[in-house]
């Protein structure tokens, strides 16, 4: 194994960092990740570093990027939620990478809703009537 210098020491660091202030949860806008074990295996983790990954191209530092246990919608993963002020809080489904790099580009920077991908969730919209 290879000896680590400071500057490798500080650019480990400063990632983490960056990481970690995705995590911060007093950002308006939240994106939730599913990742119990049958969101990683239908593919989550790819979907969470399409999120970062994205975001960073666009130079978004507001948004906070966060991982969940199963979501309890195991047919339709990887799911995702997404809050975001002046829209519904939305659940999106089969959100692949492809999908989520369009997730924050036309929900979070569009303000406008990746239809097509939208979890119906009957359930829920009972119980807050």
């Amino acid at each position: 194994m290879a000896k680590l210098t400071l500057a490798d020491l500080k650019k480990i660091r400063d990632e983490k960092n960056k990481e970690m202030t995705r995590r911060d949860t007093d950002k308006d806008v939240q994106i939730i990740v599913g990742m119990g074990t049958c969101g990683i295996a239908a593919g989550a983790k790819e979907t969470f570093s399409a999120f970062v990954d994205e975001l960073d191209k666009s130079n978004i530092s507001d948004v906070m990027v966060k991982q969940t246990g199963c979501m309890g919608f195991c047919s339709v993963e990887p799911t995702v939620r997404v809050t975001a002020p002046q829209m519904p809080d939305t659940i999106y489904n089969n959100v692949s990478a492809e999908i989520a790099r369009r997730i924050v580009k036309e929900h979070i920077i569009g303000k406008k809703l990746v239809s097509e991908y939208v979890f119906d969730n009957p359930s829920r919209d009972i119980i807050a009537q």
